[in-house]
């Protein structure tokens, strides 16, 4: 089943910036060879369930070596027999509104 898998997860024990333990879960997202698309807030991805859970666990296992309270929030959208749906939501919605929306 192919799903688009939204999450956010940062360290809560390491003060207000969190950049560089954010960047090392992008790092395993990177190299991991699941299509993905990052926001501001977090990162999208799109793929079969066990290869997206995988990326999910390996982000939570390199953060939880060295961070004693991780937050974490997912958000799935599974659906069968679909593919590309980051690309083809928002350009359903730009068909929709007649212009281009701004994207991350």
């Amino acid at each position: 089943m192919s799903v688009l898998l939204e999450f956010s997860m940062s360290p809560m024990d390491k003060g207000p910036s969190v950049g560089q333990y954010v960047a090392r879960s992008l790092d395993i997202i990177d190299k991991s060879g699941v299509d993905y698309r990052l926001n501001a807030m977090g990162t999208i991805l799109e793929g079969e369930w066990d290869a997206c859970m995988k990326v999910v666990r390996d982000c939570y296992e390199r953060m939880s070596a060295d961070c004693e309270r991780i937050t974490c929030s997912i958000k799935i959208d599974a659906r069968k027999g679909t593919s590309g749906r980051l690309d083809s939501k928002i350009a359903k919605i730009e068909k929709t509104l007649g212009r281009p929306v701004k994207t991350s």
